[in-house]
Protein backbone atom coordinates (compact mmCIF):
# COMPACT_ATOMS: atom_id res chain seq x y z
CA UNK A 1 0.00 0.00 0.00
CA UNK A 2 1.13 3.49 -0.62
CA UNK A 3 -0.23 6.89 0.79
CA UNK A 4 -0.88 10.39 -0.73
CA UNK A 5 -2.35 13.44 1.10
CA UNK A 6 -4.48 15.87 -0.54
CA UNK A 7 -6.24 19.50 0.92
CA UNK A 8 -8.70 20.64 -1.35
CA UNK A 9 -11.69 22.86 0.60
CA UNK A 10 -13.79 21.25 3.10
CA UNK A 11 -12.16 17.47 3.62
CA UNK A 12 -15.77 16.03 3.78
CA UNK A 13 -16.01 16.18 -0.17
CA UNK A 14 -12.34 15.45 -0.26
CA UNK A 15 -12.91 12.26 1.31
CA UNK A 16 -15.47 11.26 -0.42
CA UNK A 17 -14.58 11.09 -3.89
CA UNK A 18 -11.65 9.56 -3.06
CA UNK A 19 -13.58 6.38 -1.13
CA UNK A 20 -14.86 6.04 -4.88
CA UNK A 21 -11.88 4.93 -6.37
CA UNK A 22 -11.46 1.46 -7.06
CA UNK A 23 -7.63 0.58 -5.43
CA UNK A 24 -8.24 3.48 -2.44
CA UNK A 25 -8.36 1.20 0.50
CA UNK A 26 -9.02 4.07 2.95
CA UNK A 27 -9.32 7.90 2.93
CA UNK A 28 -8.84 9.30 6.18
CA UNK A 29 -9.63 13.16 7.54
CA UNK A 30 -7.24 15.07 9.49
CA UNK A 31 -5.42 18.32 9.73
CA UNK A 32 -1.56 18.76 8.09
CA UNK A 33 0.39 22.04 7.70
CA UNK A 34 -0.09 23.55 10.86
CA UNK A 35 2.32 25.15 13.53
CA UNK A 36 1.27 23.14 16.75
CA UNK A 37 1.86 19.52 17.95
CA UNK A 38 -1.38 18.80 18.29
CA UNK A 39 -5.27 19.87 17.10
CA UNK A 40 -8.52 20.04 16.89
CA UNK A 41 -11.21 20.71 14.56
CA UNK A 42 -12.26 23.56 16.95
CA UNK A 43 -9.04 25.47 16.75
CA UNK A 44 -8.23 24.54 12.83
CA UNK A 45 -11.66 25.62 11.85
CA UNK A 46 -10.83 29.27 13.52
CA UNK A 47 -7.94 29.97 10.65
CA UNK A 48 -5.36 30.36 13.15
CA UNK A 49 -3.13 27.28 13.94
CA UNK A 50 -1.91 26.84 9.84
CA UNK A 51 -3.24 23.55 9.38
CA UNK A 52 -5.04 22.42 5.66
CA UNK A 53 -8.43 20.20 6.42
CA UNK A 54 -6.83 17.10 4.32
CA UNK A 55 -7.22 13.87 3.50
CA UNK A 56 -4.41 11.14 3.79
CA UNK A 57 -5.11 8.22 1.29
CA UNK A 58 -3.84 5.12 1.45
CA UNK A 59 -4.06 2.87 -1.98
CA UNK A 60 -2.69 0.35 -3.79
CA UNK A 61 -0.78 1.02 -6.46
CA UNK A 62 -1.40 -2.07 -8.22
CA UNK A 63 -4.86 -0.70 -9.11
CA UNK A 64 -4.74 2.71 -9.12
CA UNK A 65 -1.91 5.09 -9.77
CA UNK A 66 -0.59 8.34 -8.13
CA UNK A 67 -1.43 10.29 -11.52
CA UNK A 68 -4.71 8.66 -11.25
CA UNK A 69 -4.99 9.92 -7.73
CA UNK A 70 -4.02 13.35 -8.40
CA UNK A 71 -6.47 13.49 -11.56
CA UNK A 72 -9.20 13.01 -8.79
CA UNK A 73 -7.59 15.75 -6.80
CA UNK A 74 -8.01 18.72 -9.42
CA UNK A 75 -11.13 17.54 -10.92
CA UNK A 76 -13.34 17.85 -7.86
CA UNK A 77 -12.03 21.12 -6.48
CA UNK A 78 -11.22 24.57 -8.04
CA UNK A 79 -7.22 25.17 -7.37
CA UNK A 80 -7.65 28.54 -8.65
CA UNK A 81 -9.34 30.18 -5.51
CA UNK A 82 -6.72 30.41 -2.82
CA UNK A 83 -7.67 29.55 0.62
CA UNK A 84 -10.89 29.10 -0.05
CA UNK A 85 -13.82 26.40 -1.66
CA UNK A 86 -16.97 27.48 -2.34
CA UNK A 87 -18.33 29.28 0.87
CA UNK A 88 -15.29 27.87 2.74
CA UNK A 89 -12.68 30.76 3.45
CA UNK A 90 -9.37 30.75 5.03
CA UNK A 91 -5.89 29.09 4.79
CA UNK A 92 -7.27 26.00 6.51
CA UNK A 93 -9.16 25.27 2.95
CA UNK A 94 -6.47 26.17 0.64
CA UNK A 95 -5.43 23.80 -2.16
CA UNK A 96 -2.38 21.74 -1.49
CA UNK A 97 -0.62 18.69 -2.18
CA UNK A 98 1.26 17.10 0.46
CA UNK A 99 4.04 14.56 -0.93
CA UNK A 100 5.60 12.22 0.30
CA UNK A 101 8.58 11.40 -1.98
CA UNK A 102 10.66 13.06 -4.57
CA UNK A 103 8.86 10.70 -7.14
CA UNK A 104 4.99 12.45 -5.83
CA UNK A 105 6.67 16.17 -5.52
CA UNK A 106 7.84 15.37 -9.63
CA UNK A 107 4.50 14.32 -10.28
CA UNK A 108 2.32 16.66 -8.53
CA UNK A 109 4.49 19.43 -10.29
CA UNK A 110 4.00 17.82 -13.53
CA UNK A 111 0.68 17.42 -13.41
CA UNK A 112 0.14 20.77 -11.97
CA UNK A 113 1.86 21.76 -15.43
CA UNK A 114 -0.37 20.12 -17.70
CA UNK A 115 -3.36 20.90 -16.07
CA UNK A 116 -2.69 24.33 -15.96
CA UNK A 117 -1.61 24.09 -19.63
CA UNK A 118 -5.07 22.24 -20.34
CA UNK A 119 -6.96 26.16 -20.65
CA UNK A 120 -9.85 24.35 -17.98
CA UNK A 121 -9.37 27.11 -15.85
CA UNK A 122 -8.77 29.58 -18.99
CA UNK A 123 -6.17 32.37 -17.76
CA UNK A 124 -6.93 32.01 -14.20
CA UNK A 125 -3.50 30.89 -11.92
CA UNK A 126 -3.58 27.50 -10.24
CA UNK A 127 -2.72 28.26 -6.50
CA UNK A 128 -1.81 24.80 -5.69
CA UNK A 129 0.75 24.32 -3.14
CA UNK A 130 2.79 21.49 -3.85
CA UNK A 131 4.64 20.58 -0.40
CA UNK A 132 6.82 18.56 1.81
CA UNK A 133 4.61 15.75 3.92
CA UNK A 134 4.16 16.79 7.85
CA UNK A 135 2.77 15.31 10.84
CA UNK A 136 -0.57 14.28 9.99
CA UNK A 137 -3.14 14.85 12.67
CA UNK A 138 -5.83 12.31 12.23
CA UNK A 139 -9.28 14.63 12.64
CA UNK A 140 -12.13 12.82 15.37
CA UNK A 141 -14.16 10.27 14.52
CA UNK A 142 -17.14 11.66 13.99
CA UNK A 143 -15.54 13.68 10.74
CA UNK A 144 -14.54 10.24 9.28
CA UNK A 145 -16.67 8.92 6.62
CA UNK A 146 -18.88 12.18 7.57
CA UNK A 147 -21.20 12.20 3.97
CA UNK A 148 -22.19 8.58 3.72
CA UNK A 149 -23.07 8.02 8.11
CA UNK A 150 -25.57 11.19 7.77
CA UNK A 151 -26.90 10.14 3.90
CA UNK A 152 -25.59 13.95 2.81
CA UNK A 153 -24.97 14.60 -0.90
CA UNK A 154 -21.67 15.69 -1.77
CA UNK A 155 -20.46 18.92 -0.92
CA UNK A 156 -17.95 19.46 -3.14
CA UNK A 157 -19.29 18.96 -7.43
CA UNK A 158 -16.65 17.92 -9.90
CA UNK A 159 -15.88 21.20 -12.30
Amino acid sequence: MALATFGAGCFWGVEYFFRQVNGVTNATCGYMGGNNEATTYEEVKKGKTGHAEVVQVEFDPAIVSYDELLDVFWKNHNPTTLNMQGGDIGTQYRSTIFFHDREQKAMAEASKLAFARSGRWGLRHIVTEIVPLQQFHVAEEYHQNYIDKNNLPSCHLEY
